[in-house]
């Protein structure tokens, strides 16, 4: 008994794993240590760490609950495995599960804005937005000592403010003040009697204050002026004045108040500082920092066109509907004519087009000719603001078209109310600290106890510490570039990954089970290092850290790798090797082949000069690009480099693809700001092949995206028994009625829909999961039934459809790309990102190229291993030996060394980077001193 518990505390044990396409395996993986599962792409490593180990874990997790507490989750489904011994509580860290939310941010998700907004909330000093003057709190017994002091035998009146700035006639207000017992008050200034029914003009702004008392400043009346100054406090609720001879007024507050104006700001709390809170937002833009404004331009983009002539964008050409009908109406009123250009109408039209008027109009009904409706016109403007909130996301698209989204004038994009942004600690206010990046927020943090006073010191010290510790494990796994206030939705999914582990790091966990997948994506060989060590000292505080990774550093720094194998889809889920790095070296294999440098891509003999051409941007200064000049020879394998937050997103995604997109597709997407663009003329059409899924449905697949399925169903019409039965292609199409089984509209699966779950999607119990009906699936090709065709592999799908040359090109692309273990009907929602961009590539590849297209990917090496990304990098190097164009962001050092151009941005990231280092063949980029990629890939070129 004490042998199996001591095995139990030292390995995590698995019989008999059959989840997806895993054989059958037994495996002993040891805990507490750093451990890589590798292989090719689908070789079974996401089924062995996702869907066997983290789903058993999260089963055990929901098995602790109450029966009670069950009945609202649900059970999940038990993976398919005999048993697993060891396991331990399960935390995976995976790249899919940002948040959408605009209102996450860096400084939320890692609690450091949560801590800061305590620090500034409890130890931050308040100034006057007003006057800038230090805002002051006093005591009673200090209001009186300056009393005393300050005005000695003088006569004062002693005032308590109940209106400031306030529209009304205070009728009721006045008689409750003579009720009390007061005489006089002072109402804008003047100090007059209490009449009965006295009322002010109730459209006038008015500052009233009761006269609580007439006094002489004199030591033997203290008690009398004591108790006025009392009252005074309670009817002002806290704050009251103080009018001298010469009508001088002086504030005093037991609350926060400037000492000038009397201005007085409500006792601070945590949530002042939050935009998440109404207490804290900024009012114009609700807490996001930015606004999005439908202008006169979006909506008028040629003034020249008249409104008959789609003059109004979001109208579009006259058509016999209401809306154009009240502007037909509206410009009657003003004698004017709808066929006159926008510009030559009056100026008062215009505007009434666009934000309305109160005037009613008669409209000729189209419904009931003849008859007419008056009815007032609400303008473009406003009607389009009404649809921006609260419709469709359809709509809401549509309408955002016309929106330009910028810095909220009010706040200056630090999302806080004024009052908020007037709490200092050394004349910093935290809207400053939340746009610093991490590097200059750690530095800012240093010191600071130097720069706070005593009091403050005591009251900050432990917050500090917090903050001190999250920072420095930002700083410890390179996302030295971010800033606290950056959306977590424009992160990608490495860094809200490493965000994520990060968060992890400091919850100071033992004993727990961490699963992460691919944590190196989107990072530079030179972060590569600490974030190794980041996973490292998650082990060594007595955790178990299983990583499914590619990356070369990775495997050969962990403790033990397990190599998936031998091949991908059916050909995998094997494991090929097991143990540390050294082992697997000796055991052999092709990761331990690749690892050694026996495999791999050769440095090509010749780099391509490409066609003499170029595309040549000018003068990039968006985000933090510094007047970037960047040159694409065009025929080249162009790659853009330099360490994460160095600019290639901004350069390439929000600059470059949007210029092109607009030129070729007339995209509404703006640019970021540029000043030339030349070399145009020398391409036809840009392709971006990103990551993102091929479809959000199990509707959606390979066969459907690459358009292959099309041709498959025209050859099934084309068969004897199709033409006897008159089927038609329709017949064939598993989305509209007809061939396809009813009970699930051809989806094979029916949708469960689970209350505070996820969907379940079953397989229909109809058509066993086939999509189609008896009838059609009674047509066979070659023995084979349409719903066998989708369930053949790629590879199978080449050898039996050789004889079919239209197919066959498209379906061979999907084999090329490293595709052939994928089903062709396999669902969307089912591949991986780097499956998904793989097959989008398969569909632009088939597709007849001019040898002027130009082709933008965004790291394609991401879930792949060394075999796949020969494979795909031979595809590439076909592109290109066509004429076309291919620019690649990427950090994988094998990929860098084969290209013809290379561009490296750096040098660091954020507003250290934004530069571009130096631009040539990648010896070029290898002898430069200041790069980081240079001296990596130096290493690489020489065989290291």
């Amino acid at each position: 008994m004490s042998q199996v518990t001591a095995s139990q505390e030292e390995y995590i044990e698995i019989f008999g794993a059959r989840e997806h396409n895993l054989k059958n395996i037994d495996v002993k993986i040891p805990r507490q240590r750093l451990v890589v599962v590798t292989g090719l792409s689908g070789s079974g490593k996401s089924s062995l760490a996702f869907d066997t180990i983290y789903a058993e874990g999260q089963r055990r997790y929901l098995e602790s609950f109450s029966a009670y507490a069950r009945s609202f989750l649900g059970g999940l489904e038990r993976p398919d495995v005999d048993k697993i011994n060891g396991l331990s509580p399960v935390i995976a860290i995976e790249q899919k599960t940002t948040s959408k939310n605009p209102r996450s941010t860096v400084g939320t998700v890692t609690e450091i804005y949560d801590f800061m907004r305590l620090l500034f909330a409890r130890a931050g000093e308040a100034f006057s937005y007003q006057t800038g003057v230090k805002m002051i709190r006093q005591t009673e017994d200090q209001i009186i000592e300056q009393l005393f002091s300050k005005f000695s035998g003088k006569k004062l009146y002693i005032l308590a403010p109940v209106v400031k700035g306030r529209k009304g006639h205070y009728r009721e207000l006045f008689e409750q003040i003579r009720k009390m017992g007061f005489s006089k008050i002072r109402v804008d200034g003047v100090v007059m009697d209490i009449l009965p029914k006295m009322q002010v003009d109730r459209y006038k702004i008015h500052d009233i204050e009761i006269v609580i008392d007439r006094i002489v400043a004199d030591e033997s009346d203290r008690f009398r002026i004591t108790q006025s100054l009392k009252s005074a406090l309670q009817h002002g609720k806290g704050v009251m004045m103080l009018r001298d001879e010469e009508g001088g007024i002086h504030h005093f507050s037991k609350y926060l108040m400037d000492p000038e104006t009397g201005l007085s700001y409500e006792e601070p709390a945590p949530n002042t500082f939050s935009f998440n809170s109404p207490y804290g937002a900024c009012p114009t833009c609700n807490g996001l920092g930015i606004t999005e404004e439908i202008t006169r331009e979006s909506i008028i983009p040629d003034p020249n066109l008249s409104i008959t002539r789609g003059g109004i964008a979001p109208l579009g050409e006259y058509r016999d509907i209401w809306i154009f009908k009240k502007i037909e109406a509206i410009l009657k009123h003003y004698k004017c004519s709808m066929s006159t250009p926008i510009k030559k109408l009056p100026e008062h039209v215009v505007e009434v087009l666009l934000y309305g008027d109160k005037v009613e109009v008669a409209v000729d009904s189209v419904k009931y000719p003849g008859t007419k409706w008056n009815t007032t016109f609400e303008g473009i403007v406003n009607f389009l603001q009404k649809y921006q909130e609260g419709s469709s996301e359809k709509i809401q698209d549509w309408v955002s078209e016309f929106t330009i989204t910028q810095t909220c004038p009010d706040c200056q994009g630090y999302r806080l109310k004024k009052e908020a942004l007037h709490f200092k600690l050394d004349d910093t206010h935290i809207g400053q600290l939340a746009m610093m990046d991490i590097t200059h927020l750690g530095r800012w943090f240093e010191g600071v106890e130097s720069r706070l006073s005593e009091k403050q010191n005591i009251i900050a010290q432990e917050v500090l510490k917090e903050i001190r510790k999250r920072i420095g494990f930002l700083l410890d796994i390179g996302l030295d570039y971010l800033t606290l206030n950056r959306p977590i939705r424009t992160l990608s999914g490495g860094e809200a990954q490493r965000i994520r582990l990060a968060t992890q790091i400091g919850t100071q966990l033992v004993g727990v089970l961490y699963i992460l997948d691919e944590p190196s994506i989107g990072l530079h060989q030179r972060d590569n290092v600490k974030l190794i060590k980041a996973l490292q000292s998650l082990r060594d505080l007595g955790n178990s850290v299983l990583v499914v990774e590619h990356d070369r550093d990775m495997m050969l720094e962990s403790d033990f790798v397990l190599d998936m194998g031998p091949g991908a889809g059916r050909h995998g889920g094997h494991i090929v090797a097991l143990g540390s790095p050294s082992e697997i070296l000796q055991q052999g294999g092709v990761t331990a082949d690749y690892l050694k440098g026996k495999l791999g891509l050769p440095i090509p003999k010749k780099r391509r000069k490409g066609k003499g051409e170029a595309l040549v941007l000018k003068g990039a200064s968006g985000n933090n690009l510094k007047n970037v000049d960047l040159t694409i020879p065009l025929g080249t394998l162009t790659l853009i480099t330099g360490v994460s937050g160095s600019g290639k997103s901004t350069l390439i995604h929000e600059t470059l693809y949007p210029i092109l997109r607009q030129h070729f597709y007339k995209s509404k997407k703006e640019p970021m700001p540029y000043k030339s663009f030349s070399g145009l003329e020398h391409l036809d059409k840009v392709i971006e092949v990103d990551q993102s899924p091929i479809g959000r449905t199990p509707r959606s697949n390979p066969a459907t995206y690459t358009g292959v399925f099309s041709d498959i169903r025209t050859l099934f019409t084309e068969l004897p028994e199709s033409k006897i039965r008159g089927y038609k292609p329709g017949r064939f199409s598993f989305n509209v009625k007809g061939g396809r089984c009813e009970d699930c509209e051809g989806a094979g699966m029916k949708l469960i829909e689970m209350d505070f779950l996820p969907d379940v999607h079953i397989p229909c119990e109809t058509c066993k999961g086939k999509r189609y009906n008896r009838e059609t699936l009674e047509v066979r090709f070659k023995g084979k039934s349409i719903s066998d065709v989708l369930e053949m592999t790629v590879e199978q799908a080449v050898e039996f459809f050789e004889n079919q040359p239209k197919i066959l090109r498209k379906i061979k692309t999907l084999n090329d790309v490293g595709l052939g273990y994928i089903t062709l009907g396999q669902h969307a929602t089912t591949l991986s990102g780097g499956e998904a961009q793989r097959v989008k590539l398969a569909t632009e590849l088939s597709k007849k190229d001019t040898g002027k297209t130009f082709y933008i990917l965004d790291e394609p090496t991401t879930g792949l291993h060394f075999q796949d990304i020969e494979l795909l990098m031979n595809v590439l190097q076909k592109l290109v030996e066509k004429g076309n164009t291919v620019l690649i962001i990427e950090h994988n050092l094998d990929v860098i060394k084969v290209a013809d151009y290379v561009v490296d941005l750096g040098p660091e990231g954020g507003n250290r980077g934004g530069t571009i280092l130096v631009q040539g063949t990648p010896e070029k980029v290898a002898a430069h001193q200041g790069s980081y990629t240079g001296k990596f890939l130096q290493a690489e070129l020489n065989g290291a």
